[in-house]
């Protein structure tokens, strides 16, 4: 019987894409997916360090896996992986001693069917393996990633960071600013579409700080105009652009490029000036607000989303009132929002003492979500009769005769219709809205690909 494997995913699309990856890799080494810890033959958890409480969910996880060794018998080789394993490494083993086996850097991926094998030869090992190399290769095999969602492709263009914001985890657990050759991504963009990907959607922590390693003056502009030649490419999204890198541009190629969907996500993090400089990152709470001016300017149907840390060291009322206040003059579609929690290594845990109390935080981020609800709730009941175009990517998880879908804007719709919608583009009458998606029903069973543009104003 063919071995088998379990990946557990926590975090964001990068540590998903990461895990689809992993996947393809144990695949190819002979591995089949299960769904269940007890079936496994290898089960490995890929982390997320970003979040509050990032470790401690790994722990309780470990915790859960011994207790099962204990009480079944069934003791899989466990593999820690992702930005946890890079930031604790060694520590694992003292911590949670007995449990892990193989503890993977978030660079070193692509060792783990090699490191698998040699656990599995050896399962009552003393030591568990340990690799956290650092290394600057980010090309990546065509034809490896075993893709979980049939619609939309998760495709990596930039690896690592170099901005150190100060409350940021992210260049120390991924290392520093790599970009991958113009030539591997559009191979990988072209793979999605002949395997019926209608979405793809570029993942970095900067993407737009791309520049073509093999392809001198090529910027994410330029990637973003490549990518748009790509026959059977639908829409193209990307994640998460920082403020200080738009440009002219770039906004003008995404006025002139219908498949460029009309949705922006442009963290901000604070409405504070002097919060964004201990933030370290590098631009005002005026010059946040001009920039948008002129986004909406070049894109007035775009749809702004963003990241909002509420409770940074130091922050008093008046920072957070400025919160509040720029959330009310942006009024964006959609808001990531979080409590401050130090993060090991940064330069907010070293050097800023954590003042601002539990209480005040919780405060904070419950009237910051508040406000935000009631913008998301006008912004969507504002699209109640409107006809709007949805790429349909998922059944429902609530109702078996309900799809769901995202307009250009990435508001979410809800529909009744048959699973063959899935991956179509549809015609959709609003009905009613909520704050965090709307629910209606089509017009028509598919939209015309040339309507794309046309569908991007009505769904922002």
């Amino acid at each position: 019987m063919a071995r088998k494997y379990l990946i557990e995913t926590f975090g964001c699309q990068m540590n998903v894409h990461d895990s689809e990856r992993m996947a393809g890799l144990l695949e190819q080494a002979g591995f089949e997916a299960t769904d269940e810890a007890a079936d496994a033959d290898v089960v490995v958890i890929n982390t997320c360090s970003v979040r509050e409480r990032a470790e401690e969910k790994l722990y309780t996880r470990l915790g859960e896996l011994r207790q099962m060794a204990a009480e079944i018998g069934h003791d899989p080789v466990v593999a820690v992986a992702g930005c946890v394993a890079q930031q604790e490494g060694e520590t694992l083993f003292t911590r949670s001693p007995g449990v892990a086996n193989v503890i993977l850097g978030t660079q070193a991926i692509r060792r783990l069917p090699m490191l698998v094998e040699r656990a599995l030869e050896r399962p009552h090992a003393p030591e568990p393996l340990l690799d956290l190399t650092a290394y600057d290769d980010v090309s990546w095999p065509l034809g490896v990633t075993r893709r979980s969602d049939p619609v939309k492709a998760y495709v990596t263009i930039i690896e690592g960071c170099n901005e150190f914001c100060s409350f940021c985890v992210v260049p120390y657990t991924r290392g520093h600013e790599r970009m991958r050759p113009k030539a591997d991504i559009l191979a990988e963009v072209r793979e999605a579409a002949n395997t019926g990907h209608r979405e793809v959607q570029l993942l970095g922590q900067i993407v737009n700080h791309y520049e073509a390693p093999d392809d001198p003056g090529c910027d994410f502009t330029g990637l973003l105009e490549a990518i748009h030649e790509v026959d059977g490419i639908e829409r193209i999204r990307f994640a998460s652009p920082h403020p200080r890198h738009v440009s002219p541009a770039f906004l003008a190629a995404m006025a002139r490029l219908p498949k460029i969907c009309r949705h922006l996500h442009l963290p901000v993090q604070s409405g504070s000036t002097r919060v964004l400089e201990s933030m370290r990152r590098r631009y005002t709470r005026d010059s946040y607000l001009a920039l948008v001016d002129a986004i909406r300017r070049t894109l007035p149907d775009v749809a702004l989303s963003t990241d909002m840390i509420v409770g940074f060291p130091g922050e008093t009322e008046a920072d957070f009132e400025d919160t509040l206040s720029l959330t009310a003059a942006v009024r964006y579609h959609g808001m990531f929002s979080f409590k401050y929690s130090a993060r090991p290594h940064t330069l907010a845990d070293q050097r800023m003492p954590d003042e601002v109390s539990d209480a005040d935080k919780t405060r904070r981020i419950v009237a910051l979500q508040a406000l935000q609800r009631d913008i998301q709730t006008t912004l969507n009941g504002d699209l109640v009769g409107q006809e709007i175009d949805v790429l349909v990517d998922a059944a429902s998880r609530r109702r078996e005769t309900e799809l769901s879908g995202r307009t250009s804007g990435n508001v979410v719709v809800n529909l009744p219709g048959p699973p063959a919608w899935i991956g179509r583009t549809v015609r959709v009458r609003v009905g009613r809205a909520g704050p965090h998606s709307v629910w209606g029903e089509a017009v028509s069973a598919v939209a015309p690909v040339a309507d794309v543009e046309e569908s991007a104003v009505a769904g922002a």
